[in-house]
Order: C-alpha cells, then structure tokens, then sequence
C-alpha cells in the first residue's frame, strides 16, 4: 500500500522538484526560482509517496491572505486526486495561519486546474494580461480567490 507525507521542501529536494518541473511544464519554474523562494521563506512542502516525490507545493503569505505560487503533481500520478488533496492541504495550513483566504493564478488554458480550483470554491476575481509566457508569445492569467472567513 501507498504511504504518502507531505513535510517541508529543502534544498537538497530541488533537484527532484526541477525533474518534476521541466517534465509537467512547458515553462517551468528554474532551480534558481525555487531556491530563493525557499530563502525567502516561502511555505514550501513536498509530497512523498513511498520516498518518492510526487508532488509539491509553494505558498507565501502576505499580510492575512496566503498567495498559491506553485501546486505539481507529478505526470504519471495526475489525474488521481493527489493535486486535490495537496490543495486541501495548502489551505488548511493557511487556515491554522489564520488567514482570511488564498489568491492564486492560473493559465486559461489550464483546464483542468481552473476546473479543480473552482471545486474547491475558488472564484474568478480578475485577470492580468500577458502574465504567463506560451509558444505564441504571451497567455493572460486568470486570479481567483477563495474566502475562508465571511
């Protein structure tokens, strides 16, 4: 059987968050970006199962509000619920945080993150143009909101 933890990313962890990465994303986040976000002291964890990582997780919080930066799950373990349970995860940590809520932003073209953020309860607030880079230039980025309080 499967044993799965989640505890906080290292550094010696990048190296297998940067497989992870370059495999999942066409523009994917670099060593360097996850790095300094660990310096910075970004809320960053990993999800093992059975010693191998399966996932990861980056938040930093900002004033009451925490902001989803980074949620992975590695390809050949998508589309099993694990994504689901390390967002759970991530907005029960910012709840123990006490805060009133999590922004995050994702591409349009993300189907099916937009489509996992919204059954969870986020909402579209906004947008912001030419946010992401694509193979046609630039993709906007779609921000949504979850309340936790009110």
């Amino acid at each position: 059987m499967a044993l799965f933890s989640i505890r906080p990313m290292t550094e010696a962890d990048v190296p297998a968050v940067i497989l992870v990465e370059n495999q999942i994303y066409e523009f994917p986040w670099t060593d360097r970006n996850f790095l300094d976000s660990l310096r910075a002291g970004y809320h960053m964890h990993c999800m093992w199962l059975d010693e191998q990582l399966a996932g990861y997780i980056v938040m930093m919080h900002v004033v009451d509000e925490y902001h989803l930066l980074n949620i992975s799950i590695r390809a050949d373990l998508q589309g099993l619920g694990h994504g689901k349970h390390l967002l759970q995860w991530g907005i029960g940590q910012a709840k123990l945080a006490n805060a009133t809520g999590m922004l995050l932003e994702v591409r349009p073209s993300n189907v099916t993150a937009k489509n996992l953020y919204e059954k969870e309860g986020f909402k579209l607030i906004g947008a912001r143009k030419n946010y992401y880079p694509s193979q046609l230039g630039r993709e906007d980025a779609l921000v949504m909101f979850k309340r936790f309080t009110g």
